[in-house]
């Protein structure tokens, strides 16, 4: 008998068949991926990915019955996936696993057109925690909706396929950056200067606005948008291009978004593969880099609607299912970086490629804001994982005192049920492009499978 814990990395312990099964498993993880830089698209994709397996759109109210798979869009940024087992709903409550498909990126503001010498550029208010420095002078892509007057809704993606432009901040040249160099690592970019080039021959209109015009005029020719279309819209620049491998034996992707689309996959592909005994409910979530404010937030009433709808329907008291109910928030962790080791607490780190991080705390110095999952949950996740070989770890958020961060954890515990925070370490958690490892990716959609099929 083993008597102490040691983390095990993923890639020594997996035979040859397991291996190439890593690795299958990441193709379609990057072509989700590369689909899903925003909320809406990673909505649409999952749509996409539901219907080809026979899911069927949910509204409130609707009559459900054992073997149903459905799925509910909420205002095209945050979806749930459902799948309504045969075991008695009142009895084994809801397995429901919650990740967040929102990632930093830099929202248009309302009126963002404007020229200068020579060049147009789109004003930017960034979105999430971001560190300012990383974005100029990276290929963008320009992605969203704008609702034009009437209501139509067009889309808009420029940047990701190959013969379109890229957008691009620019930055200022070490010739002249002495003061530049000086400043504070956080203050060095502001944010007001993290406006993209969209432009630069004229239209021949009013003297001082020829560029601006002339961008004008190519939008409304493709999108019929106006200026003031700007308002009605919702649009940002995010990092450009697909994700890629990294290291000779490509054990590692590079991509924006991991932060936390490398959650979000697994618990569908976990969903679609489950045994179909327990009701489950998969969750992509908006706004969580913000507070998860919102209609389309987890601090949003839809969670708590869906729950009681579906218990009714099946004849059950929605309390007691909420009270019967486990959940894992699905979200990443700080994997150890040795580059960087004095913030972390190497013993409770997590590490790449030793597996999906079970953490039962987030939150910043004295655990302020969080969930801090019990000892039955934590206990009953990891008798999931041992029973099914899952090859897993435990982690913290680096040192006490080093800083903090938050997940969905906490609102989704507030409604009375059972929450633990599980997730794949990322490397440069987000920067415009993350690591993570196939392995983790691998480990975290089996640890998912395994949370599923308890029973």
């Amino acid at each position: 008998m083993q008597y102490e814990y040691t983390r095990k990395n993923y890639f020594k312990e997996a035979d040859e068949a397991e291996l190439k099964a890593i690795f299958d498993y990441a193709e379609g993880y990057k072509d989700f991926l590369f689909t899903s830089k925003t909320e809406r698209g990673s909505c649409a994709t999952a749509v996409k990915l539901c219907n080809e397996r026979g899911y069927k759109p949910y509204m409130f109210g609707d009559s459900v019955k054992p073997g149903d798979k459905l799925y509910f869009v909420n205002r095209d940024k945050n979806i749930f996936i459902i799948r309504i087992g045969t075991n008695d709903i009142a009895e084994h409550g809801i397995k429901i696993m919650a990740a967040h498909v929102d990632s930093p990126r830099l929202d248009l503001k309302p009126n963002p057109l404007y020229e200068d010498a020579g060049l147009a550029f789109l004003k930017t208010h960034y979105y999430g925690g971001i560190k300012k420095y990383q974005w100029p002078t990276i290929p963008l892509a320009l992605q969203g909706v704008v609702v034009l007057s009437g209501g139509k809704r067009v889309e808009v993606n420029v940047g990701d396929d190959e013969g379109d432009p890229i957008f691009y901040i620019t930055d200022l040249l070490p010739h002249l950056s002495q003061e530049q160099n000086e400043q504070k690592l956080g203050k060095a970019i502001a944010g007001e200067s993290l406006n993209a080039i969209v432009g630069s021959i004229a239209d021949g209109g009013e003297e001082g606005e020829g560029i601006k015009s002339a961008v004008l005029r190519l939008l409304h020719d493709k999108y019929g948008m106006t200026e003031i279309d700007f308002q009605t819209s919702e649009l940002c620049f995010v990092p450009a291009g697909r994700p890629r491998d990294v290291g000779f034996d490509r054990a590692l992707i590079s991509a924006y978004g991991h932060d936390d689309k490398v959650c979000a996959y697994p618990e569908m592909t976990a969903l679609f593969e489950g045994d179909g005994k327990d009701t489950v409910m998969a969750i992509f979530a908006d706004k969580e880099e913000t507070g998860s404010q919102g209609v389309t937030g987890m601090q949003s009433r839809v969670i708590m609607d869906l729950i009681d709808s579906i218990s009714r329907s099946l004849g059950a008291d929605p309390i007691l299912v909420r009270y019967k109910s486990k959940c894992i928030s699905a979200d990443v962790c700080a994997a150890y970086d040795p580059e960087y080791s004095s913030v972390y607490e190497k013993r409770n780190s997590s590490f790449i490629s030793c597996g999906a991080s079970v953490t039962k705390y987030h939150g910043a110095r004295g655990k302020s804001s969080t969930n801090d999952a019990s000892a039955e949950m934590v206990g009953y996740v990891r008798d999931a994982l041992e029973e099914n070989g899952v090859v897993y770890q435990t982690g913290e958020l680096g040192k006490v005192d080093a800083g903090g961060g938050g997940t969905v954890a906490m609102f989704i515990a507030n409604l009375g049920i059972d929450t633990l925070d599980m997730g794949v370490p990322v490397l440069s958690m987000h920067a415009p492009y993350e690591i993570i490892s196939k392995a983790d990716l691998y480990s975290m959609h089996r640890a998912m499978l395994a949370f599923v099929n308890k029973h």
